[in-house]
């Protein structure tokens, strides 16, 4: 069984048992998380599509880690002008484990 969650402003597939990087998430790690809204989801076959979310299906997920993704640079050059910018950013994010996909809960 799988679904399509939304967080973060961002849609992503998740199944049991898989761990996804999302957007930050005000919350420690072991803590319990519940993702609404929920677009989509497919138990072996059976699609149940949401106009726009799903109110039957629930999923759970567990905090494993709150961390910095890598360091992306950002260079600004200007030819013949002597000038040079250089800036970094790492982005946030917190690992969720997804735990359960209960259908009609």
């Amino acid at each position: 069984m799988y679904a399509v969650i939304k967080t973060g402003g961002k849609q992503y597939r998740v199944s049991e048992g898989q761990t996804l990087r999302v957007e930050k998430l005000p919350a420690s790690p072991g803590d319990k998380l519940s993702f609404n809204p929920l677009m989509f989801a497919d138990d072996a076959g059976k699609v149940l599509i949401g106009r726009p979310t799903l109110g039957a299906v629930k999923v759970e997920g567990e905090v494993v880690e709150q961390g910095r993704g890598r360091k992306i640079v950002l260079f600004k050059y200007r030819r013949r002008k002597a000038y040079r910018r250089k800036g970094g950013h790492r982005q946030p994010y917190t690992a969720v484990k997804i735990t359960s996909i209960v259908a009609g809960a």
